[in-house]
């Protein structure tokens, strides 16, 4: 077999491909790294390790530039990724470029979740390489990270935690005001660090309880889940007095709210210090915490 004559003219058909069918010139070019990859290992193990060095220099000349020795090494690199995910080409909406970060990664049902998260939000590859790094899959909650490849999730399990709020200030310590104008100046950042479907509705949203006004700190709605957020701020350690606080707020919206059609309303407290034992002896699993972390 001539590996060298076979990896030319593959390379050189996706280079007119490229170029007559814009519509899924992506499919054909992410098909044509992973054979090419496929048949650099196979000679590289017939010739040894010297032959993407050999074979670069000739195709440099002869197909393009862009043929370098590197870009064949991410070839290979491209195909024994697949290979170790047991992944076919033909099963991915992923681009290649989305797929080389990727790389970095070596845990399965990470590289499956950021995968399906490409698919969902439509990520471009700097959002995809924005998530990667500020550890979207390792900040959810364990429970969820044993469970995701389920597919058996509700909505508070894609919630993150820590959740990651963005500090545009000099400032470490925050009351629960500050932290609030925070949040509403980079609403969108904080709602997709909550998960799919939140949408925001107010701040400060006022009830009345007998003849007491209260503010709920963020009024939110998923459009998923079809049901309220009630979320209450909190610059300090998580405690017990604030499920009671939180409860009162949730029953007022599923009382005064929420219509017939829609779901219960889920609480969470964003706190700056998390106690599991208030939440685990709290009646009510609606209610969940999460500790904020300023970025």
């Amino acid at each position: 077999m001539n590996y060298y004559s076979e990896i030319k003219e593959k390379l050189i058909n996706n280079e007119i491909y490229s170029r007559i069918k814009d519509y899924s010139k992506e499919r054909y070019n992410l098909i044509t790294h992973y054979e090419v990859g496929k048949l650099l290992l196979e000679a590289g193990s017939i010739y040894g390790k010297d032959i993407i060095g050999n074979y670069s220099k000739k195709l440099v000349v002869e197909v393009g530039k862009k043929y370098n020795e590197r870009t064949l090494r991410r070839m290979r690199q491209l195909y024994q990724f697949f290979e170790k995910q047991n992944w076919s080409p033909m099963g991915t909406n992923l681009s290649i470029s989305h797929i080389r970060q990727l790389f970095c990664l070596s845990d399965r049902n990470e590289i499956n979740y950021y995968a399906e998260q490409v698919s969902i939000r439509n990520l471009s590859k700097r959002q995809l390489q924005i998530i990667i790094k500020n550890k979207e899959y390792c900040r959810l909650p364990e429970k969820t990270r044993k469970k995701i490849m389920h597919k058996n999730l509700n909505m508070t399990d894609y919630i993150k935690n820590p959740i990651l709020i963005k500090n545009k200030t000099d400032y470490e310590e925050f009351t629960e005001k500050a932290l609030k104008h925070l949040i509403i100046d980079d609403i969108e950042n904080f709602l997709d660090e909550l998960g799919l479907g939140f949408s925001f509705i107010k701040s400060e949203y006022k009830i009345k309880i007998g003849n007491t006004y209260n503010y709920i700190d963020l009024l939110l709605f998923n459009y998923i889940y079809n049901c309220f957020i009630v979320i209450e701020l909190k610059a300090t350690e998580l405690k017990k007095e604030h499920i009671g606080q939180i409860e009162i707020y949730m029953n007022y919206v599923d009382v005064h709210i929420k219509q017939i059609n829609q779901n219960k309303t889920i609480g969470i407290i964003i706190c700056k210090d998390d106690n599991k034992y208030v939440i685990k002896y709290s009646s009510d699993e609606r209610i969940i915490s999460r500790k904020y972390e300023l970025v």
